[in-house]
């Protein structure tokens, strides 16, 4: 299943027809990238356009103090119910927002931890009852990790464990990485717009498609 890890509206437009995304995730940085000001996003608006283009699901972090964590979900997941698109609450890896996770959890949406380096980090996402973890892959490579290692550990995992969080693949660099993390077990997987375009062009393909248009109109 895959996800479009944009705050980009452009990029939505874009590519939320083509049909291949079951969602949409953001996060501050992907908003800043896009030009937004994160506490400034119209969340209402967000979410009716991702419904519009078809998204199933809109992924948002929380952010700033954590005693407002809660109140910030509540509002997502407000957001969510009246525009009939599920919001799911991104939640980081880091202890003060463990702390406030069952908090959030206890509200009935849907939650992801984030900002996930380790495969033990998938054992902090069972205990708190997430639905999905984002271990962010590429971050991991370019800083040396064993990073194949610890997300084959989190697809064996996962396949384990009586208790149902879905690894979903972040912060990818190329298609060729999203092939190699399938034959592990990986199915979820959020990709950039960069990315989304990688997995749809194959040089081989173009020169068929070209030979079979060509073929109709020397015929």
């Amino acid at each position: 299943m895959l996800y479009l890890d944009t705050a980009d509206i452009k990029a939505w437009d874009d590519l939320m027809p083509t049909g291949l995304f079951h969602g949409i995730t953001t996060n501050p940085l992907l908003a800043v990238r896009a030009g937004l000001a994160y506490p400034d996003i119209n969340w209402s608006d967000m979410a009716n356009r991702a419904r519009e283009l078809g998204a199933k699901e809109l992924h948002a972090q929380v952010y700033g103090p954590t005693d407002g964590y809660v109140d910030w979900a509540a509002n997502l997941y407000d957001i969510g119910k009246a525009t009939g698109i599920e919001t799911v609450v991104k939640i980081p890896l880091v202890e003060d927002a463990i702390r406030a996770t069952p908090a959030i959890k206890a509200l009935g949406g849907r939650i992801l931890m984030t900002a996930c380096y380790d495969a033990k980090q998938l054992l902090v996402a069972q205990a708190l009852g997430a639905d999905f973890i984002a271990p962010y892959f590429g971050r991991m490579v370019e800083v040396g990790m064993e990073a194949e290692s610890h997300l084959s550990a989190m697809a064996k995992m996962a396949q384990t464990s009586l208790v149902d969080c879905i690894v979903l693949v972040a912060s990818l660099r190329t298609a060729d990485q999203m092939v190699s993390l399938a034959t592990q077990g990986h199915t979820h997987f959020t990709i950039a717009p960069k990315i989304a375009r990688d997995l749809m062009t194959s040089a081989k393909s173009i020169e068929a498609f070209d030979a079979f248009e060509t073929a109709v109109t020397e015929s």
